[in-house]
């Protein structure tokens, strides 16, 4: 009887514990404040770039008028600095001189443009810039009024917080999120916090309360701080590629692509390194001056196609050279790949010379490929063809690569 009881027991809480939305089946797209604009808050001596109600609502603009949400780029992300403290009866309100028509407004504005409104909060006593963060006896008031705001995504950081306090939050909090009965995807900054890896990163358990999640350091506008998570990620690709997939993704963090600190080759180094690793597509920059070069990467139609593959499936290094050249390789849909050749060379362009079988492809295939941000195509490629690919410092070429042809057995005997 107590066996049965329970089993019981589990059957009905487990529906509760995991978030269970349906959201986020290819990884995110949108933007997101922080990287770019930090915790601003000066709208005297800086109106158009601090965190406000205005800025949001001019990205939200721009989101919807200069192609970006017919693409994908359908989330617009609050991060820190929005609160204004607490009212008389415990709930969250923004800081009222910023956000005088307040999040719901801001919300209804996004959705009028057929856009998502994210929202941030912190797992702590604050958030890490200092304003009220989410204890644990405010979980499922915030996640309410999160709802009655209709938000659509809660980052959930988790400065200031114990381990004990995170492990027990953020199940709560997707459970509270999943009470509400309002779809809200749930980004969780957890594992970042306990070093990204398991024993202490419990990743089976992450997939069923988290759609996304931050793994490793905050990301800066600096080609260095790219390289730094793109080594985490390789090193540790075994652990962290099964976990993604269709609803829970891997974070590397945002898009700095339109900021200071990349070249043109880095910029698309990052979005095919991020395309390939099926990472979340956040853009962190000022959309309403951001060059139409940057807008070309970013707005590139094959690579978010390739993005977004329903397959959902992330993408592994497959190739180290001792010359500095890096090959990755992303299995998607009707039995394509996404390659990305990509140069740690400082020095000038390298010509890469290789073939499919190299890159395990199958000797029964005839391919077809497309240079992801040239658009040549390249055709009649078997196993054993020799091609020839040249790489910028620091840069990439990417493929777009699928079968055009299965070879019978005597065709691959004659070839061979």
């Amino acid at each position: 009887m107590l066996l049965k009881t329970v089993i019981l027991l589990l059957i009905l809480v487990t529906p509760v514990l995991m978030l269970d939305n349906g959201l986020m089946l290819t990884p995110p797209m949108g933007w997101l404040a922080w990287e770019r604009f930090r915790c601003n808050v000066d709208c005297d001596e800086d109106p158009k770039n601090c965190i406000s109600e205005r800025l949001f609502m001019e990205m939200a603009d721009r989101l919807a008028q200069d192609g970006w949400r017919d693409l994908g780029y359908v989330y617009l992300n609050i991060d820190d600095c929005w609160i204004g403290g607490r009212d008389s009866k415990g709930r969250l309100v923004p800081d009222p001189t910023r956000f005088p028509h307040g999040i719901a407004f801001l919300a209804d504005y996004a959705h009028s443009l057929g856009l998502k409104l994210g929202i941030y909060e912190d797992m702590g006593q604050m958030t890490c810039m200092g304003y009220p963060g989410t204890t644990l006896d405010k979980v499922e008031q915030d996640a309410q009024t999160f709802a009655e705001w209709k938000v659509d995504m809660l980052k959930l950081d988790g400065c200031f917080s114990t381990p004990s306090e995170r492990a027990q939050g953020y199940p709560k909090m997707a459970a509270a999120l999943n009470a509400t009965g309002h779809p809200i995807a749930f980004s969780c900054s957890w594992p970042a916090y306990e070093g990204g890896l398991p024993p202490r990163v419990n990743y089976t358990l992450l997939s069923e309360i988290c759609n996304l999640w931050r793994n490793y350091d905050d990301i800066q506008d600096s080609w260095k701080s790219v390289l730094s998570i793109v080594d985490w990620f390789v090193k540790n690709q075994d652990i962290l590629q099964p976990v993604a997939g269709p609803g829970h993704w891997n974070d590397p963090d945002m898009l700095l692509i339109g900021n200071f600190g990349l070249s043109f080759e880095q910029a698309r180094a990052q979005m095919a390194l991020w395309t390939v690793l099926a990472a979340p597509l956040f853009m962190s920059t000022d959309l309403r001056t951001i060059s139409p070069q940057n807008m070309d990467i970013l707005q590139n139609p094959l690579i978010i196609k390739i993005h977004q593959d329903p397959l959902g499936i992330q993408g592994q290094r497959i190739l180290k050279e001792k010359f500095n050249i890096e090959v990755f390789k992303r299995p998607l849909s009707k039995d394509a790949s996404a390659l990305v050749f990509f140069s740690r060379r400082t020095d000038m362009p390298y010509r890469y010379h290789s073939t499919l079988k190299q890159l395990d492809f199958p000797s029964s295939r005839v391919y077809e490929g497309q240079d992801v941000f040239s658009g040549d195509i390249i055709t009649g490629l078997r196993s054993e063809t020799n091609f020839t690919v040249v790489i910028n410092p620091s840069g990439v070429v990417m493929w777009y690569l699928y079968p055009v042809k299965n070879l019978d057995i005597s065709d691959q005997m004659t070839y061979l």
